[in-house]
């Protein structure tokens, strides 16, 4: 049996908390807020420090983070003396839906989709109006910023390829079955109606989150940062992290 320390957001508490349970490992959670993700570089910057402060401790195996790259939040953090765990993930939406496979066939082709999970909708908001991959990209910029970057007819041509028109007709609700029970599809679907969105339901799977906890962690899946290495991003669909 391992003890591992597990810096997680705080939209996986619950489905976080159900696989924490069945682990035989022994698991320390501390979650960080969802609107961090808001200021990667402050999102890095507090991972960092709960990482060091589990390093202090001393007593732990393994530190597992509970993100993806998030917007590039995740790129430059250091394992100390202990070695990190993180998900080959994108973000968020990635581990909601349980692998890179499945967050390229729904939000490949529109990375500004607009999406919700019951851990985002119990903390504020309705939904996501774009991935942090997205973001990464540059789809949550004004698209007067664009202009100043690159001229009006440049701004143009790149604001129409990053914002599709059927951005605005529907929502993506990803629901787990760990949360099911809560309600917010309908809340969701009331919203999309006075938004007059259509509601999409993606079936979630949290095996990146499970399996992590397990102690299971596949070199496909995920990312182990040995002492004295940083996490590196790596833009593509697949491999996504590396050191």
């Amino acid at each position: 049996m391992m003890k591992f320390k597990f810096i997680c957001c705080e939209v996986f508490t619950r489905e976080a908390c159900i696989a924490i349970a069945r682990s035989p490992h022994t698991v320390d959670p501390e979650f960080t807020p969802k609107g961090a993700h808001e200021k990667p570089e402050y999102l890095r910057n507090l991972i960092q420090e709960k990482i060091d402060a589990a390093d202090k401790d001393a007593a732990y195996d393994y530190v597992l983070l509970g993100f993806g790259l998030c917007g590039n939040a995740a790129a430059g953090l250091k394992a100390r003396s202990i070695p990190l765990v993180i998900p080959r993930a994108h973000d968020c939406c990635t581990i909601f839906l349980g692998s890179r496979s499945r967050f390229v066939e729904y939000f490949g082709n529109n990375l500004s989709s607009e999406w919700s999970s019951a851990g985002y909708m119990e903390r504020g908001d309705s939904y996501i109006r774009d991935t942090d991959t997205g973001k990464l990209l540059g789809l949550d910029r004004e698209f007067e910023d664009l202009v100043k970057q690159y001229g009006e007819e440049n701004a143009v041509y790149i604001w129409e390829t990053l914002h599709p028109e059927s951005k605005s007709n529907e929502l993506i609700y990803i629901n787990t079955p760990e949360t099911s029970q809560l309600g917010y599809i309908e809340k969701l679907r009331q919203v999309a109606e006075n938004e007059g969105k259509s509601l999409r339901i993606l079936e979630g799977d949290m095996r990146l989150i499970n399996s992590m906890v397990m102690g299971e962690w596949n070199e496909d899946e995920y990312l182990i940062v040995p002492p004295g290495k940083e996490i590196k991003p790596v833009y593509d669909m697949d491999k996504v992290v590396d050191i």
